[in-house]
């Protein structure tokens, strides 16, 4: 993927931590009364970081070597096992941290499309059966890997409980949480719903991502295709009104996602205006009105829809305190690619059980065998985040 292309003719989508403020909703004042922090300390950069699933203070420690370092973590939606082995195969090639994260449609895809998902204990069921999945495969591959799960609106709470009750069990039984961090899209009651989750949340050290407006077009099931423009783009004071209500629950213990024009799917160039100052300017408000000293981006930044932007303006991003881009629909392609491409160089060998180029009576097993276009799915897809570490500044980040 060459510098200026990398990550611009498709549109990578997927989600950041928690959701809220959609265009500009009000936020009532209960939700945001908080004592006002009036200095930050230095923040202490690790110089090297824990490997496997990562959680709590570990976690906090990718981040700010992230930040400290100038790079961001690719974060992909893992819809199944072969795209969970293909990010742990990137991660471990690039010497970088991977986010491997789930939707809810994802869960259900990982316990089985022909399961009834009655009270939601298929999609919990098949997110906790991946991630335990995870956690006993990434020891393996020597890099910090971040279990996240995606997008989830006020009608899936339920999903996110059943999450949360088994992360509760799992730090009963191990001292952290099942998965590192989750994600929440409430828009209408927002911010008190967050509050109460991030207190049930941080007493077991699980992180919290939240989205701020709306990232446009679709992804998973969450369509705001036909959002107004105005609404792509988050203001200054509603991402302090956030810090406000979340820094005194749990001390930068969540990330934002702020919406700065990124755009689910895949799009023309120029069809997508990013403007990635905004996170620029609300780290300097946040600074100037908290009146912060010793830290110049007090605020994780999550970036949403980043396939399709160029290397400029993911960097650009970076620079602001992005710490994490979501991924979505550019692994679907490549995934899809590894197959297409897999089946054209085969095709011979394809189309019966026993006869193909080489003879009536020769057998095609091997090459049908789901392992074998499978595989080429995978290494498809570590190529393409090869080229997504590239534009993240991530290459061989764990040994910055």
């Amino acid at each position: 993927m060459s510098s200026s292309a990398s990550a611009l003719t498709q549109k990578a989508s997927s989600a950041t931590f928690g959701g809220l403020i959609k265009g500009q909703r009000k936020i009532s004042s209960k939700s945001l009364r908080s004592s006002k922090t009036t200095t930050k300390a230095a923040v202490s950069v690790p110089t090297t970081l824990k490997t496997g699933v990562v959680t709590g203070s570990d976690f906090i420690d990718v981040m700010n070597h992230a930040r400290h370092h100038g790079y961001a973590i690719p974060a992909v939606n893992c819809t199944m096992s072969s795209v969970t082995n293909a990010c742990l195969e990137a991660a471990k090639v690039a010497n970088a941290p991977m986010i491997i994260q789930f939707s809810h449609g994802g869960g259900l895809n990982f316990a089985g499309k022909g399961l009834s998902n009655e009270d939601q204990k298929a999609a919990v069921t098949g997110c906790v059966a991946e991630a335990l999945r995870v956690r006993e495969l990434a020891k393996l591959y020597g890099v910090p890997v971040i279990l996240h799960t995606d997008h989830c609106a006020k009608n899936l709470l339920g999903w996110f409980d059943g999450l949360l009750e088994a992360n509760e069990k799992y730090f009963k039984e191990h001292g952290e949480p099942l998965f590192t961090s989750h994600m929440l899209d409430l828009f209408e009651e927002n911010l008190e719903i967050c509050q109460k989750y991030l207190k049930r949340m941080k007493a077991i050290n699980c992180f919290l991502e939240m989205e701020i407006g709306i990232t446009g077009g679709e992804e998973d099931g969450v369509d705001n295709s036909d959002v107004a423009p105005e609404d792509l783009y988050s203001k200054p004071e509603e991402i302090h009104d956030v810090y406000k209500a979340l820094q005194p629950i749990a001390p930068d213990f969540y990330s934002i996602a702020a919406a700065f024009g990124n755009v689910h799917g895949v799009y023309a160039p120029g069809n997508v205006k990013l403007t990635p100052t905004i996170l620029g300017n609300a780290q300097k408000y946040i600074i100037e009105k908290e009146g912060i000293t010793g830290q110049e981006k007090p605020v994780y930044f999550v970036f949403h829809g980043g396939s399709g932007s160029s290397r400029a303006e993911i960097r650009e991003a970076i620079s602001y305190g992005v710490i994490k881009m979501n991924i979505d629909t550019d692994t679907q392609w490549s995934m899809w690619e590894g197959v297409r491409d897999y089946e054209a160089k085969n095709n011979g060998y394809l189309q019966t059980q026993i006869g193909n180029p080489e003879g009536a009576d020769k057998p095609n097993k091997k090459f049908y065998d789901p392992r074998a276009w499978m595989r080429s799915a995978e290494l498809a897809t570590v190529k393409r985040l090869q080229g997504a570490y590239e534009d993240l500044n991530a290459i061989g980040a764990c040994a910055k």
